[in-house]
């Protein structure tokens, strides 16, 4: 009996240890690094621009940008989705042929120290991260959708943004009077909204980097909140180059926000995630995603470092 105890012992201890590695693992992967960007100044009411694909018109959000040294416009995509603000390496080094010794990769740590400019407001780094991704500069195209990065949620840590979607506009401002604000999560630098639907409490993350969709959901919940005779519409997506399945309906929903109530008019959801992804959002309690297109007649103002947000 001693011994089968002993092998009970061992056995329990050695699942604690597995769960409590996994446990730290996944904290650390999923963990994003200490906010290295230095800002300064503000940005007031900067003309956003959308990228239409021929199913969805808006499918991505551009913020307008300039790069220290460099009198050019170029784009950056704003994803509420990453953590992190990254730099596309294929656009820098096309930039780099035009513009020789204003760009210098660290292509041994993927890095580039740098800075850019939104309007008046400065961002800069020592430590951008660069990823083997994004298209050569049409140089000639005054009206080309140049992106050379994403833009995430550590610039949202360190200003208010208002993203004013009826207008096309967004400021990076320092100070805003916060009534009827309501609370949120921001974990991770993961923006987790709190919502109903069908008075079912909902935790959303809000990600730009899905803009063209109102509401990213389970199957489950997809089959719930669609329109029983909606058609359904089939069409291919993009996450970091993996191509994924998408799925949508129309629905006849309301979705609420505190005292905001919005019309919830489609719903969607993918397949191809990873059994990774889709643990991670199981482990951090959201029931779905939402994009841009939910807020396109409202103004969203959100608050990340008090983890405040209205809707306008």
């Amino acid at each position: 009996m001693k011994l089968f105890k002993k092998i009970a012992i061992i056995s329990v201890t050695i699942i604690v240890l597995s769960l409590l590695g996994g446990y730290l693992y996944f904290q650390k992967k999923f963990t994003p690094p200490e906010n290295y960007l230095n800002v300064s100044g503000t940005a007031e009411n900067i003309p956003t621009r959308w990228i239409s694909t021929n199913e969805n018109s808006h499918a991505a959000l551009l913020l307008p940008i300039k790069l220290n040294g460099i009198d050019k416009t170029f784009y950056m995509q704003l994803d509420s989705g990453s953590p992190i603000t990254v730099f596309y390496k294929n656009s820098l080094e096309s930039i780099s042929e035009k513009f020789p010794n204003r760009i210098k990769i660290d292509n041994e740590k993927n890095k580039i120290s740098t800075g850019f400019k939104i309007g008046n407001l400065n961002v800069i780094s020592s430590d951008f991260e660069v990823l083997n991704y994004g298209s050569k500069i049409d140089f000639d195209n005054a009206n080309a959708e140049n992106i050379i990065g994403t833009i995430g949620t550590d610039l949202l840590e360190k200003r208010i943004t208002v993203l004013d979607f009826k207008h096309n506009k967004c400021s990076f401002i320092e100070k805003i009077q916060e009534n009827n604000f309501i609370d949120f999560e921001f974990k991770k630098r993961k923006i987790l909204i709190p919502a109903k639907v069908d008075n079912e409490n909902l935790k959303l993350l809000y990600d730009s980097g899905t803009s063209g969709y109102e509401l990213i959901t389970t199957k489950e919940a997809w089959e719930k909140y669609k329109s029983k005779t909606s058609a359904i519409k089939t069409e291919k997506g993009n996450s970091w180059g993996n191509t994924l399945a998408v799925f949508s309906a129309s629905a006849n929903k309301k979705i609420q926000f505190g005292n905001a109530s919005l019309p919830l008019s489609e719903v969607t959801y993918i397949e191809g995630t990873s059994k990774l992804q889709n643990f991670l959002m199981k482990q951090s309690g959201m029931q779905g995603m939402i994009g841009n297109k939910l807020f396109l007649n409202h103004t969203l103002i959100l608050d990340c470092k008090n983890e405040k947000f209205k809707l306008e």
